[in-house]
């Protein structure tokens, strides 16, 4: 009782406060993404790494957080020691960053990028976890809050590029760090739902995996992550194809991020009218036909007005799957539920998508490769929603 009132009087005094930390977190989260991410492949080829190890050191970190971001979220639930795990986990990505730019031999470069990938698996579905139980009744905002997110990478890109034309690629690491390291301050303002002891971890883990209707949303991410994947893995290899160039490119990528403001502002609108369910519908549908598209266009200038449909595709995706995962979490599992559900879409879906994308375009060139997963995306959505009519409604 004196924890309940406890926590109720907390989470009065700082709903006010969520928009603001929250908020200038995910900022700096993302900016600090966009100052590392886009350039990588690029840091790896100018150690001149071949072409196998620039794959195989972009392709583990997925496969990490397929289990690393489930692993730390439970262990913050079961411990209830949720900032613990953020600061820890923030704090060892500062220190590999900062170490990053002086390893040159292969192998400690894949130490570092699987130590990389371990801890911060865990920090946005803390972040998204701690954003949730803060807003309380008004889940349907987190949309506007990570917002911020998109605005910190669409801000911090071009600043980066044009700091790394001047200074070098190595700064991509440290401008990264610099801004994890104010993050990881704001972090410690946030806070997190109260513990739960009424039920085990055990028992709390099996009453998710146990839940039809949440193994078919988990299964719907897992395809629908695989056609993202494929996009954003992918599309600069189709523009290549279709003799683009450099600024075209990033244009294309200007586009998709611009795209996304709009829809996240105004996600809590969508989430009323279609709730999480029919915002992951309408996200792996869109993301099937925007493949297909990639297929039917040939010109640089019909891809760039194909990339207007990002805003319908990961953005809902995501907001779809964060308040999926906090409104069926068991009590005391809402940073587990984040976990799995991050694993899922940016760890088993992303290297899915990537492999099974690699291994189309050898056989069937970048739009081959599209058309064949629009129509994997699109006919898995068919079959869910059969499977779903047919027996999970029945069973509920």
């Amino acid at each position: 009782m004196a924890l309940s009132l406890t926590w109720d009087v907390l989470h009065k005094n700082f709903m006010k406060s969520v928009p603001i930390w929250s908020s200038t977190f995910y900022f700096l989260f993302y900016a600090a993404a966009a100052a590392l991410i886009p350039f990588l492949a690029l840091y790896y080829e100018h150690l001149g790494l071949s072409g196998g190890q620039i794959g195989l050191l972009l392709g583990i970190s997925p496969l990490i957080t397929l289990f690393a971001a489930p692993f730390w979220t439970s262990l913050a639930d079961v411990k209830h020691r949720h900032k613990t795990v953020l600061t820890v986990a923030m704090t060892a990505v500062v220190v590999v960053m900062l170490v990053f730019p002086s390893i040159k031999k292969p192998a400690l470069l894949f130490l570092a990028v699987s130590l990389f990938a371990l801890f911060s698996a865990s920090i946005i579905p803390l972040m998204d976890s701690a954003t949730m139980s803060m807003l309380g009744g008004q889940k349907d905002q987190y949309g506007r809050i990570r917002l911020w997110g998109t605005i910190g990478w669409g801000v911090t890109a071009p600043i980066a590029g044009a700091v790394l034309q001047g200074c070098g690629l190595q700064w991509s690491f440290w401008i990264y760090a610099a801004l994890m390291f104010v993050a990881l301050f704001v972090g410690r303002q946030l806070i997190f739902a109260p513990a739960h002891t009424e039920a085990s971890f055990r028992h709390g883990v099996r009453t998710l995996l146990t839940d039809r209707r949440w193994v078919l949303f988990l299964l719907m991410v897992f395809m629908t992550g695989i056609g993202s994947s494929a996009i954003s893995t992918y599309l600069s290899v189709l523009m290549e194809s279709m003799k683009a160039t450099k600024t075209l490119i990033g244009l294309a990528l200007t586009v998709s991020t611009i795209s996304e403001l709009p829809i996240m502002f105004f996600s809590n609108l969508l989430l009323r009218r279609l709730k999480a369910r029919g915002l992951l519908i309408l996200a792996m549908a869109i993301v099937g036909i925007r493949c297909l598209l990639y297929y039917f266009v040939n010109t640089s200038g019909g891809v760039l007005a194909i990339q207007l449909l990002h805003g319908l595709t990961f953005p809902i995706l995501w907001v779809a799957g964060v308040t999926h995962a906090a409104e069926s979490a068991p009590a005391g599992l809402g940073a587990t539920a984040q976990g799995v559900f991050s694993g899922t879409l940016l760890g088993f879906g992303a290297a899915a998508g990537s492999l099974l994308g690699g291994i189309l375009i050898d056989r069937l060139g970048p739009a081959g490769m599209f058309g064949v997963i629009g129509w994997v995306v699109l006919s898995s959505l068919v079959v869910f929603l059969f499977f779903e009519r047919k027996f999970i409604r029945v069973v509920a």
